[in-house]
């Protein structure tokens, strides 16, 4: 099974065993250069591994200890709009499954369709509507979980109050709120926006949801944080969105970010 051939080379490669994983979204990969003692595996090397060509994605496997942690960190994931399948766009999760990965934390860069949202902002992820391809589509894995796999608490409420506690204590200002995911690439209409935000969204992004869905179907725990790097609820003349903008608004949020993620390892 690739599943196993990718589990068992990456084993080769790396000499501690943790637990915990992270998926670092567009813009928001500098967090994997604060883990110390770290192994970096570029993708290409994995066997079976898709590549990574959206912008901002480096496309390095990096396992080592942030805060002390053992922590390993996907830097850059795999979208459905670079043509990938939703196999293919879920494959690392379910080999992290195989290595022992009990713990899955996701992060994104979002629209934010919140008037209460503002640029730079971190929202805990609550809850979903994933608007893309179902990733568990076709033959059920077994080895993996049910066929229907339940999803009333996606990302774990422990998780949700612990980082709650742990930003009041670190006075960082989060968000909380209900993620949308499109397949994109193209960026949402104003339309659009303000559709999916009378539907019960808050922010608006074009990855994630499926990672999380093959997660809690493999029995992993999640949690999960976006930052909003662009504001969709208003629209002045010269409003345009940009990949640019985009990544600087996540760059400029990601030593937030970091601190935030290392004091949850320390805790979970």
């Amino acid at each position: 099974m690739q599943y196993q051939e990718t589990a068992d080379y990456l084993k080769s490669r790396i000499n501690i065993n943790p637990q915990t994983a992270v998926i670092l979204g567009s813009g928001l990969g500098s967090l994997a250069e604060q883990i110390e003692d770290a192994t970096v595996i570029p993708y290409r090397d994995i066997p079976h591994f898709p590549q990574s060509t959206a912008t901002g994605h480096k496309g390095n496997l990096i396992v080592g200890r942030l805060n002390g942690q053992p922590l390993m960190a996907m830097q850059g994931r795999f979208h459905y709009y670079e043509g990938y399948s939703m196999q293919q766009v879920t494959y690392p999760v379910r080999t992290m499954k195989l290595l022992g990965i009990r713990t899955l934390l996701v992060s994104n860069a979002a629209g934010g369709i919140n008037p209460n949202f503002k640029v730079g902002d971190l929202m805990i992820i609550r809850d979903h509507i994933n608007m893309a391809p179902n990733p568990l589509i076709g033959p059920n894995n077994e080895m993996f979980g049910t066929r229907f796999p339940d999803m009333t608490r996606t990302y774990d409420p422990q998780l949700i109050a612990l980082m709650e506690t742990i930003a009041a204590e670190s006075s960082i200002p989060v968000k909380k709120g209900v993620y949308v995911a499109l397949t994109g690439p193209s960026y949402e209409t104003p339309a659009e926006y303000a559709f999916y935000g009378r539907a019960g969204g808050d922010a608006i992004g074009m990855s994630t949801a499926a990672e999380v869905i093959v997660a809690r179907h493999a029995g992993l725990r999640v949690f999960g944080m976006s930052v909003i790097t662009n504001e969709g609820y208003h629209f002045a003349d010269d409003f345009v969105n940009s990949a640019d903008d985009v990544l600087e608004a996540a760059s400029r949020a990601t030593l937030k970010m970091t601190a935030l993620f290392g004091k949850l390892l320390l805790r979970m």
